[in-house]
């Protein structure tokens, strides 16, 4: 066991933290995501402040962020298939609508647009591929099976559009 000191007064700043809003925990409307849902939506939100500083802000006046797959690996430690699954829950196609992601192509990362939990859209803005060709979602992806456990579950699995 690890022996770990005491907070000292003059120490307590020095740390940054992830916010999670509260709201995820208590509200009804949050109550399907899981907890590590959760947290990589703190994660998210804590990459905006960084986006504004950089200057990534949208035509329409959001501001995005680009967070890569693998980075997420790394800072959660966990596979390419439980982050791709977290950020499922999260999306708005698969999901319960906190994020929206928009493919780039020729291997550049997702744009990923954090919604705010607490405000109600009115309407939701079309989003465009870098090509001018309107990101509509592919309606074949909206029955997607998100996998609840960590581990793969033994049976196969549905055959589904390579979009997917």
């Amino acid at each position: 066991m690890a022996d770990f000191e005491y907070f000292r007064a003059e120490e307590s700043d020095q740390f940054s933290f992830f916010r999670i809003p509260k709201a995820l925990f208590t509200e009804k409307e949050f109550a399907s995501l899981s907890t590590d849902a959760k947290l990589l939506y703190g994660i998210l939100l804590d990459r905006i402040s960084l986006s504004k500083k950089n200057g990534w802000i949208d035509s329409d006046g959001y501001v995005y962020i680009i967070y890569t797959i693998a980075e997420l690996q790394e800072l959660l430690r966990m596979s390419h298939t439980t982050v791709t699954k977290l950020l499922y829950e999260l999306d708005s196609v698969h999901g319960i609508g906190l994020i929206e992601r928009y493919r780039q192509g020729n291997n550049r990362p997702s744009v990923i647009y954090v919604k705010n939990f607490v405000k109600r859209s009115r309407g939701k803005p079309v989003r465009y591929f870098a090509s001018g060709t309107p990101e509509t979602g592919n309606p074949d992806c909206k029955e997607l099976e998100i996998r609840i456990a960590r581990n793969w579950k033994s049976g196969t699995q549905k055959n589904r559009s390579p979009d997917c």
